[in-house]
């Protein structure tokens, strides 16, 4: 017991004897503690464009999502037409024109667009056979929304879904 005394004594004779940080220490601390404080509000900042562009794309999805859920309620004589609001009054008739986001005239996918929330939202229908939807026996319908980040950069969410004509009964064969 006696040999871990001195020992004892040397380490608080240590400890009493210090008289505080010098100016050299207490700058180190704090450059340490700016670089972890500009670290932080780095992190502040991804997590910020993170949690909006996650945002954004929820919203995104939820539009696209609700346009191709409309287009696949519809009945099958109405697959061109838009009620956009839902307010029972046809907004307008798709057109397979090569204006605006329909790229190529006469191609078969009729297109058509609206804007809602900063997010551009366009929606085709491509029918399997001819122009006319009573002709069809398939019609894919793909709704894509685009949007831009706080970055800029732009970013798309597509879906898609194949919708069968109910009345179609195959073609007539006379042999």
């Amino acid at each position: 017991m006696t040999q871990c005394e001195p020992n004892l004594v040397t380490r608080r004779s240590a400890l009493m004897s210090a008289r505080g940080f010098t100016l050299v220490e207490s700058m180190v601390a704090l450059v340490v503690l700016s670089i972890g404080v500009i670290g932080t509000i780095g992190m502040c900042e991804w997590a910020e464009r993170g949690l909006q562009r996650g945002a954004l794309t929820t919203t995104a999805l939820a539009l696209a999502e609700s346009r191709l859920e409309a287009k696949r309620s519809v009945a099958w004589e109405r697959l061109l037409m838009d009620d956009v609001d839902q307010d029972g009054i046809v907004e307008s008739v798709m057109h397979d024109d090569g204006l605006q986001d329909d790229q190529t005239n006469g191609d078969g996918i009729f297109t058509a667009s609206a804007t809602q929330s900063n997010i551009r939202l366009v929606w085709t229908v491509e029918l399997n056979r001819g122009h006319e939807p009573a002709g069809a026996s398939l019609a894919t319908i793909e709704a894509r929304a685009i949007f831009r980040t706080m970055g800029g950069q732009e970013k798309e969410v597509r879906v898609r879904t194949i919708r069968a004509n109910p009345r179609y009964v195959g073609l007539s064969v006379l042999s």
